[in-house]
């Protein structure tokens, strides 16, 4: 009798688990890197693609960034924390609140970091780079300098 229980309560965790995922939207994907949607990214010289999730949304997401070689990211922060990694190329990444190449560190492939909510940080690319970003949206870029923000550039 106790496995019929036992059998009956795993069968209603199963089907409350398919019932939860169908209603949330979730399903299984492969995404081959040849099929990614670039589209414009968050500076000039850059493009993005959107793996799961909406970036712009609460929630996690995930994206990847590529970058043209020699492309400066100035000084900024986000207001959740960053989790970056290197796919291709070098990513120099710097601390602090002004821009100075000589005080980053050269990440390559497979290489991690993680930037808190808040903390200060700036970038530059060595070659054709792509990095993958991930963690709780909304993602937003605060720029130190708000001159150097390309949407007020446009203004």
């Amino acid at each position: 009798m106790k496995k019929e229980y036992l059998f009956l309560f795993a069968f209603f965790l199963l089907c409350s688990f398919i019932v939860y995922t169908e209603e949330a939207g979730k399903h299984h994907q492969i995404l081959p890197a040849g099929s990614l949607q670039w589209g414009p990214g968050p500076l000039p010289g850059s493009k993005v693609a959107v793996l799961d999730g909406d970036p712009a949304s609460n929630g996690l997401y995930t994206m990847r960034i590529i970058t043209q070689d020699g492309l400066k990211i100035p000084p900024h922060w986000h207001p959740a924390d960053e989790h970056l990694t290197v796919i291709s190329g070098t990513f120099n990444l710097g601390l602090g609140e002004t821009f100075d190449e000589s005080k980053t560190t050269a990440l390559n492939p497979g290489d991690f970091a993680m930037m808190p909510a808040g903390e200060r940080h700036f970038a530059w690319s060595k070659g054709e780079t792509i990095v993958q970003v991930h963690g709780m949206g909304p993602f937003k870029i605060n720029f130190v300098n708000p001159a150097d923000d390309p949407g007020m550039k446009k203004q």
